[in-house]
């Protein structure tokens, strides 16, 4: 396995200086923004499909430091009803576009989220049973079969004829793949184009093990996020895991977003890595740096230490 970076971490840095900066770190591959909700800060997709010469005048950066992207990233909600869907619809096949013409193979996303119904105007995550209310049933239904699979058959086709040979989804609370059962649910009604991009910080946070996960997708794996989560003692045990305070409220939250390392100790990563080569996954680790409780190159530099301490290579 390599480690790469999402680069979205170094947003203050222009395009060049944040590709220095990776190279620094000793790491040769990066995961890029090229739509959803990020700002984009290092891709401008409409400007990169535009344009021919600044097409290749950011290839062009990247041959010249030996970088390679391991995957363009438009992780946003495309399912959402009213604009927000058209907005991040229209972006998820214009990064579709960009990584054809930069000869990417590899797409990050989430699924999205639908609304409940069709007269809805905000995406429904629906998290309980659906013995009751009576309406839980007719909620489900019409997300999963009226609303993402159909467009995630027509998004794939659509990715094959640019030469998209894998969309890695990212399981994540509120949106409809959330966990490996509900990945494969959408796998086995669109194909083998979807598969799992496993980011174990999300899965910790609700509640599951990363590692039985790993092995239940044994062959649908096609990307991970070097992401850790710590479960806040004392807090989470009153409260459980669901958790809505803002990420900055650190000290309150039942669970946060921390740096590789200072949730799970090094000996669950090196467990963790190795039971993905089992599974037969030997790509790339993105690694992301949300941990606000340090500066990000604190942080950083105790994700990079704690992954060439347990990366399987």
């Amino acid at each position: 396995m390599k480690l790469a970076l999402c680069t979205d971490v170094l947003a203050e840095l222009n395009v060049m200086q944040m590709l220095d900066r990776v190279k620094q770190y000793g790491i040769s591959g990066v995961e890029m923004t090229a739509g959803g909700w990020s700002p984009c800060p290092h891709v401008a997709t409409d400007e990169l499909l535009a344009s021919p010469a600044k097409l290749a005048a950011f290839r062009g950066e990247l041959e010249k430091r030996e970088m390679r992207i391991v995957a363009l990233n438009c992780s946003g909600n495309p399912l959402a009803p009213g604009a927000l869907g058209e907005k991040h619809t229209a972006s998820s096949y214009k990064t579709l576009e960009l990584a054809g013409k930069l000869g990417v193979k590899k797409i990050v996303m989430m699924s999205g989220l639908p609304g409940g119904c069709a007269e809805d105007k905000t995406p429904n995550w629906i998290t309980s049973t659906v013995s009751w209310p009576d309406y839980m049933p007719g909620v489900i239904d019409y997300q999963w079969n009226q609303v993402a699979i159909p467009w995630w058959q027509d998004f794939a086709r659509h990715a094959a004829e640019h030469g998209v040979e894998q969309i890695a989804l990212e399981a994540f609370p509120s949106q409809l793949v959330y966990n490996a059962s509900t990945l494969l649910r959408l796998r086995g009604a669109v194909g083998d184009i979807i598969g799992m991009n496993l980011d174990p910080s999300h899965l910790i946070a609700m509640g599951a093990d990363p590692i039985a996960a790993a092995r239940k997708l044994e062959g649908a794996i096609y990307h991970v996020h070097g992401k850790d989560a710590r479960i806040e003692r004392g807090l989470a045990d009153i409260d459980g895991l669901l958790e809505y305070k803002p990420v900055t409220d650190t000290k309150n939250r039942a669970w946060n977003y921390v740096a590789v390392g200072c949730g799970q100790d090094l000996q669950w990563w090196k467990t963790f890595f190795s039971v993905l080569r089992m599974t037969g996954y030997n790509g790339d680790v993105s690694l992301e740096m949300e941990d606000l409780t340090m500066s990000v190159e604190a942080g950083l530099r105790t994700s990079i230490d704690a992954f060439n301490a347990t990366l399987s290579q």
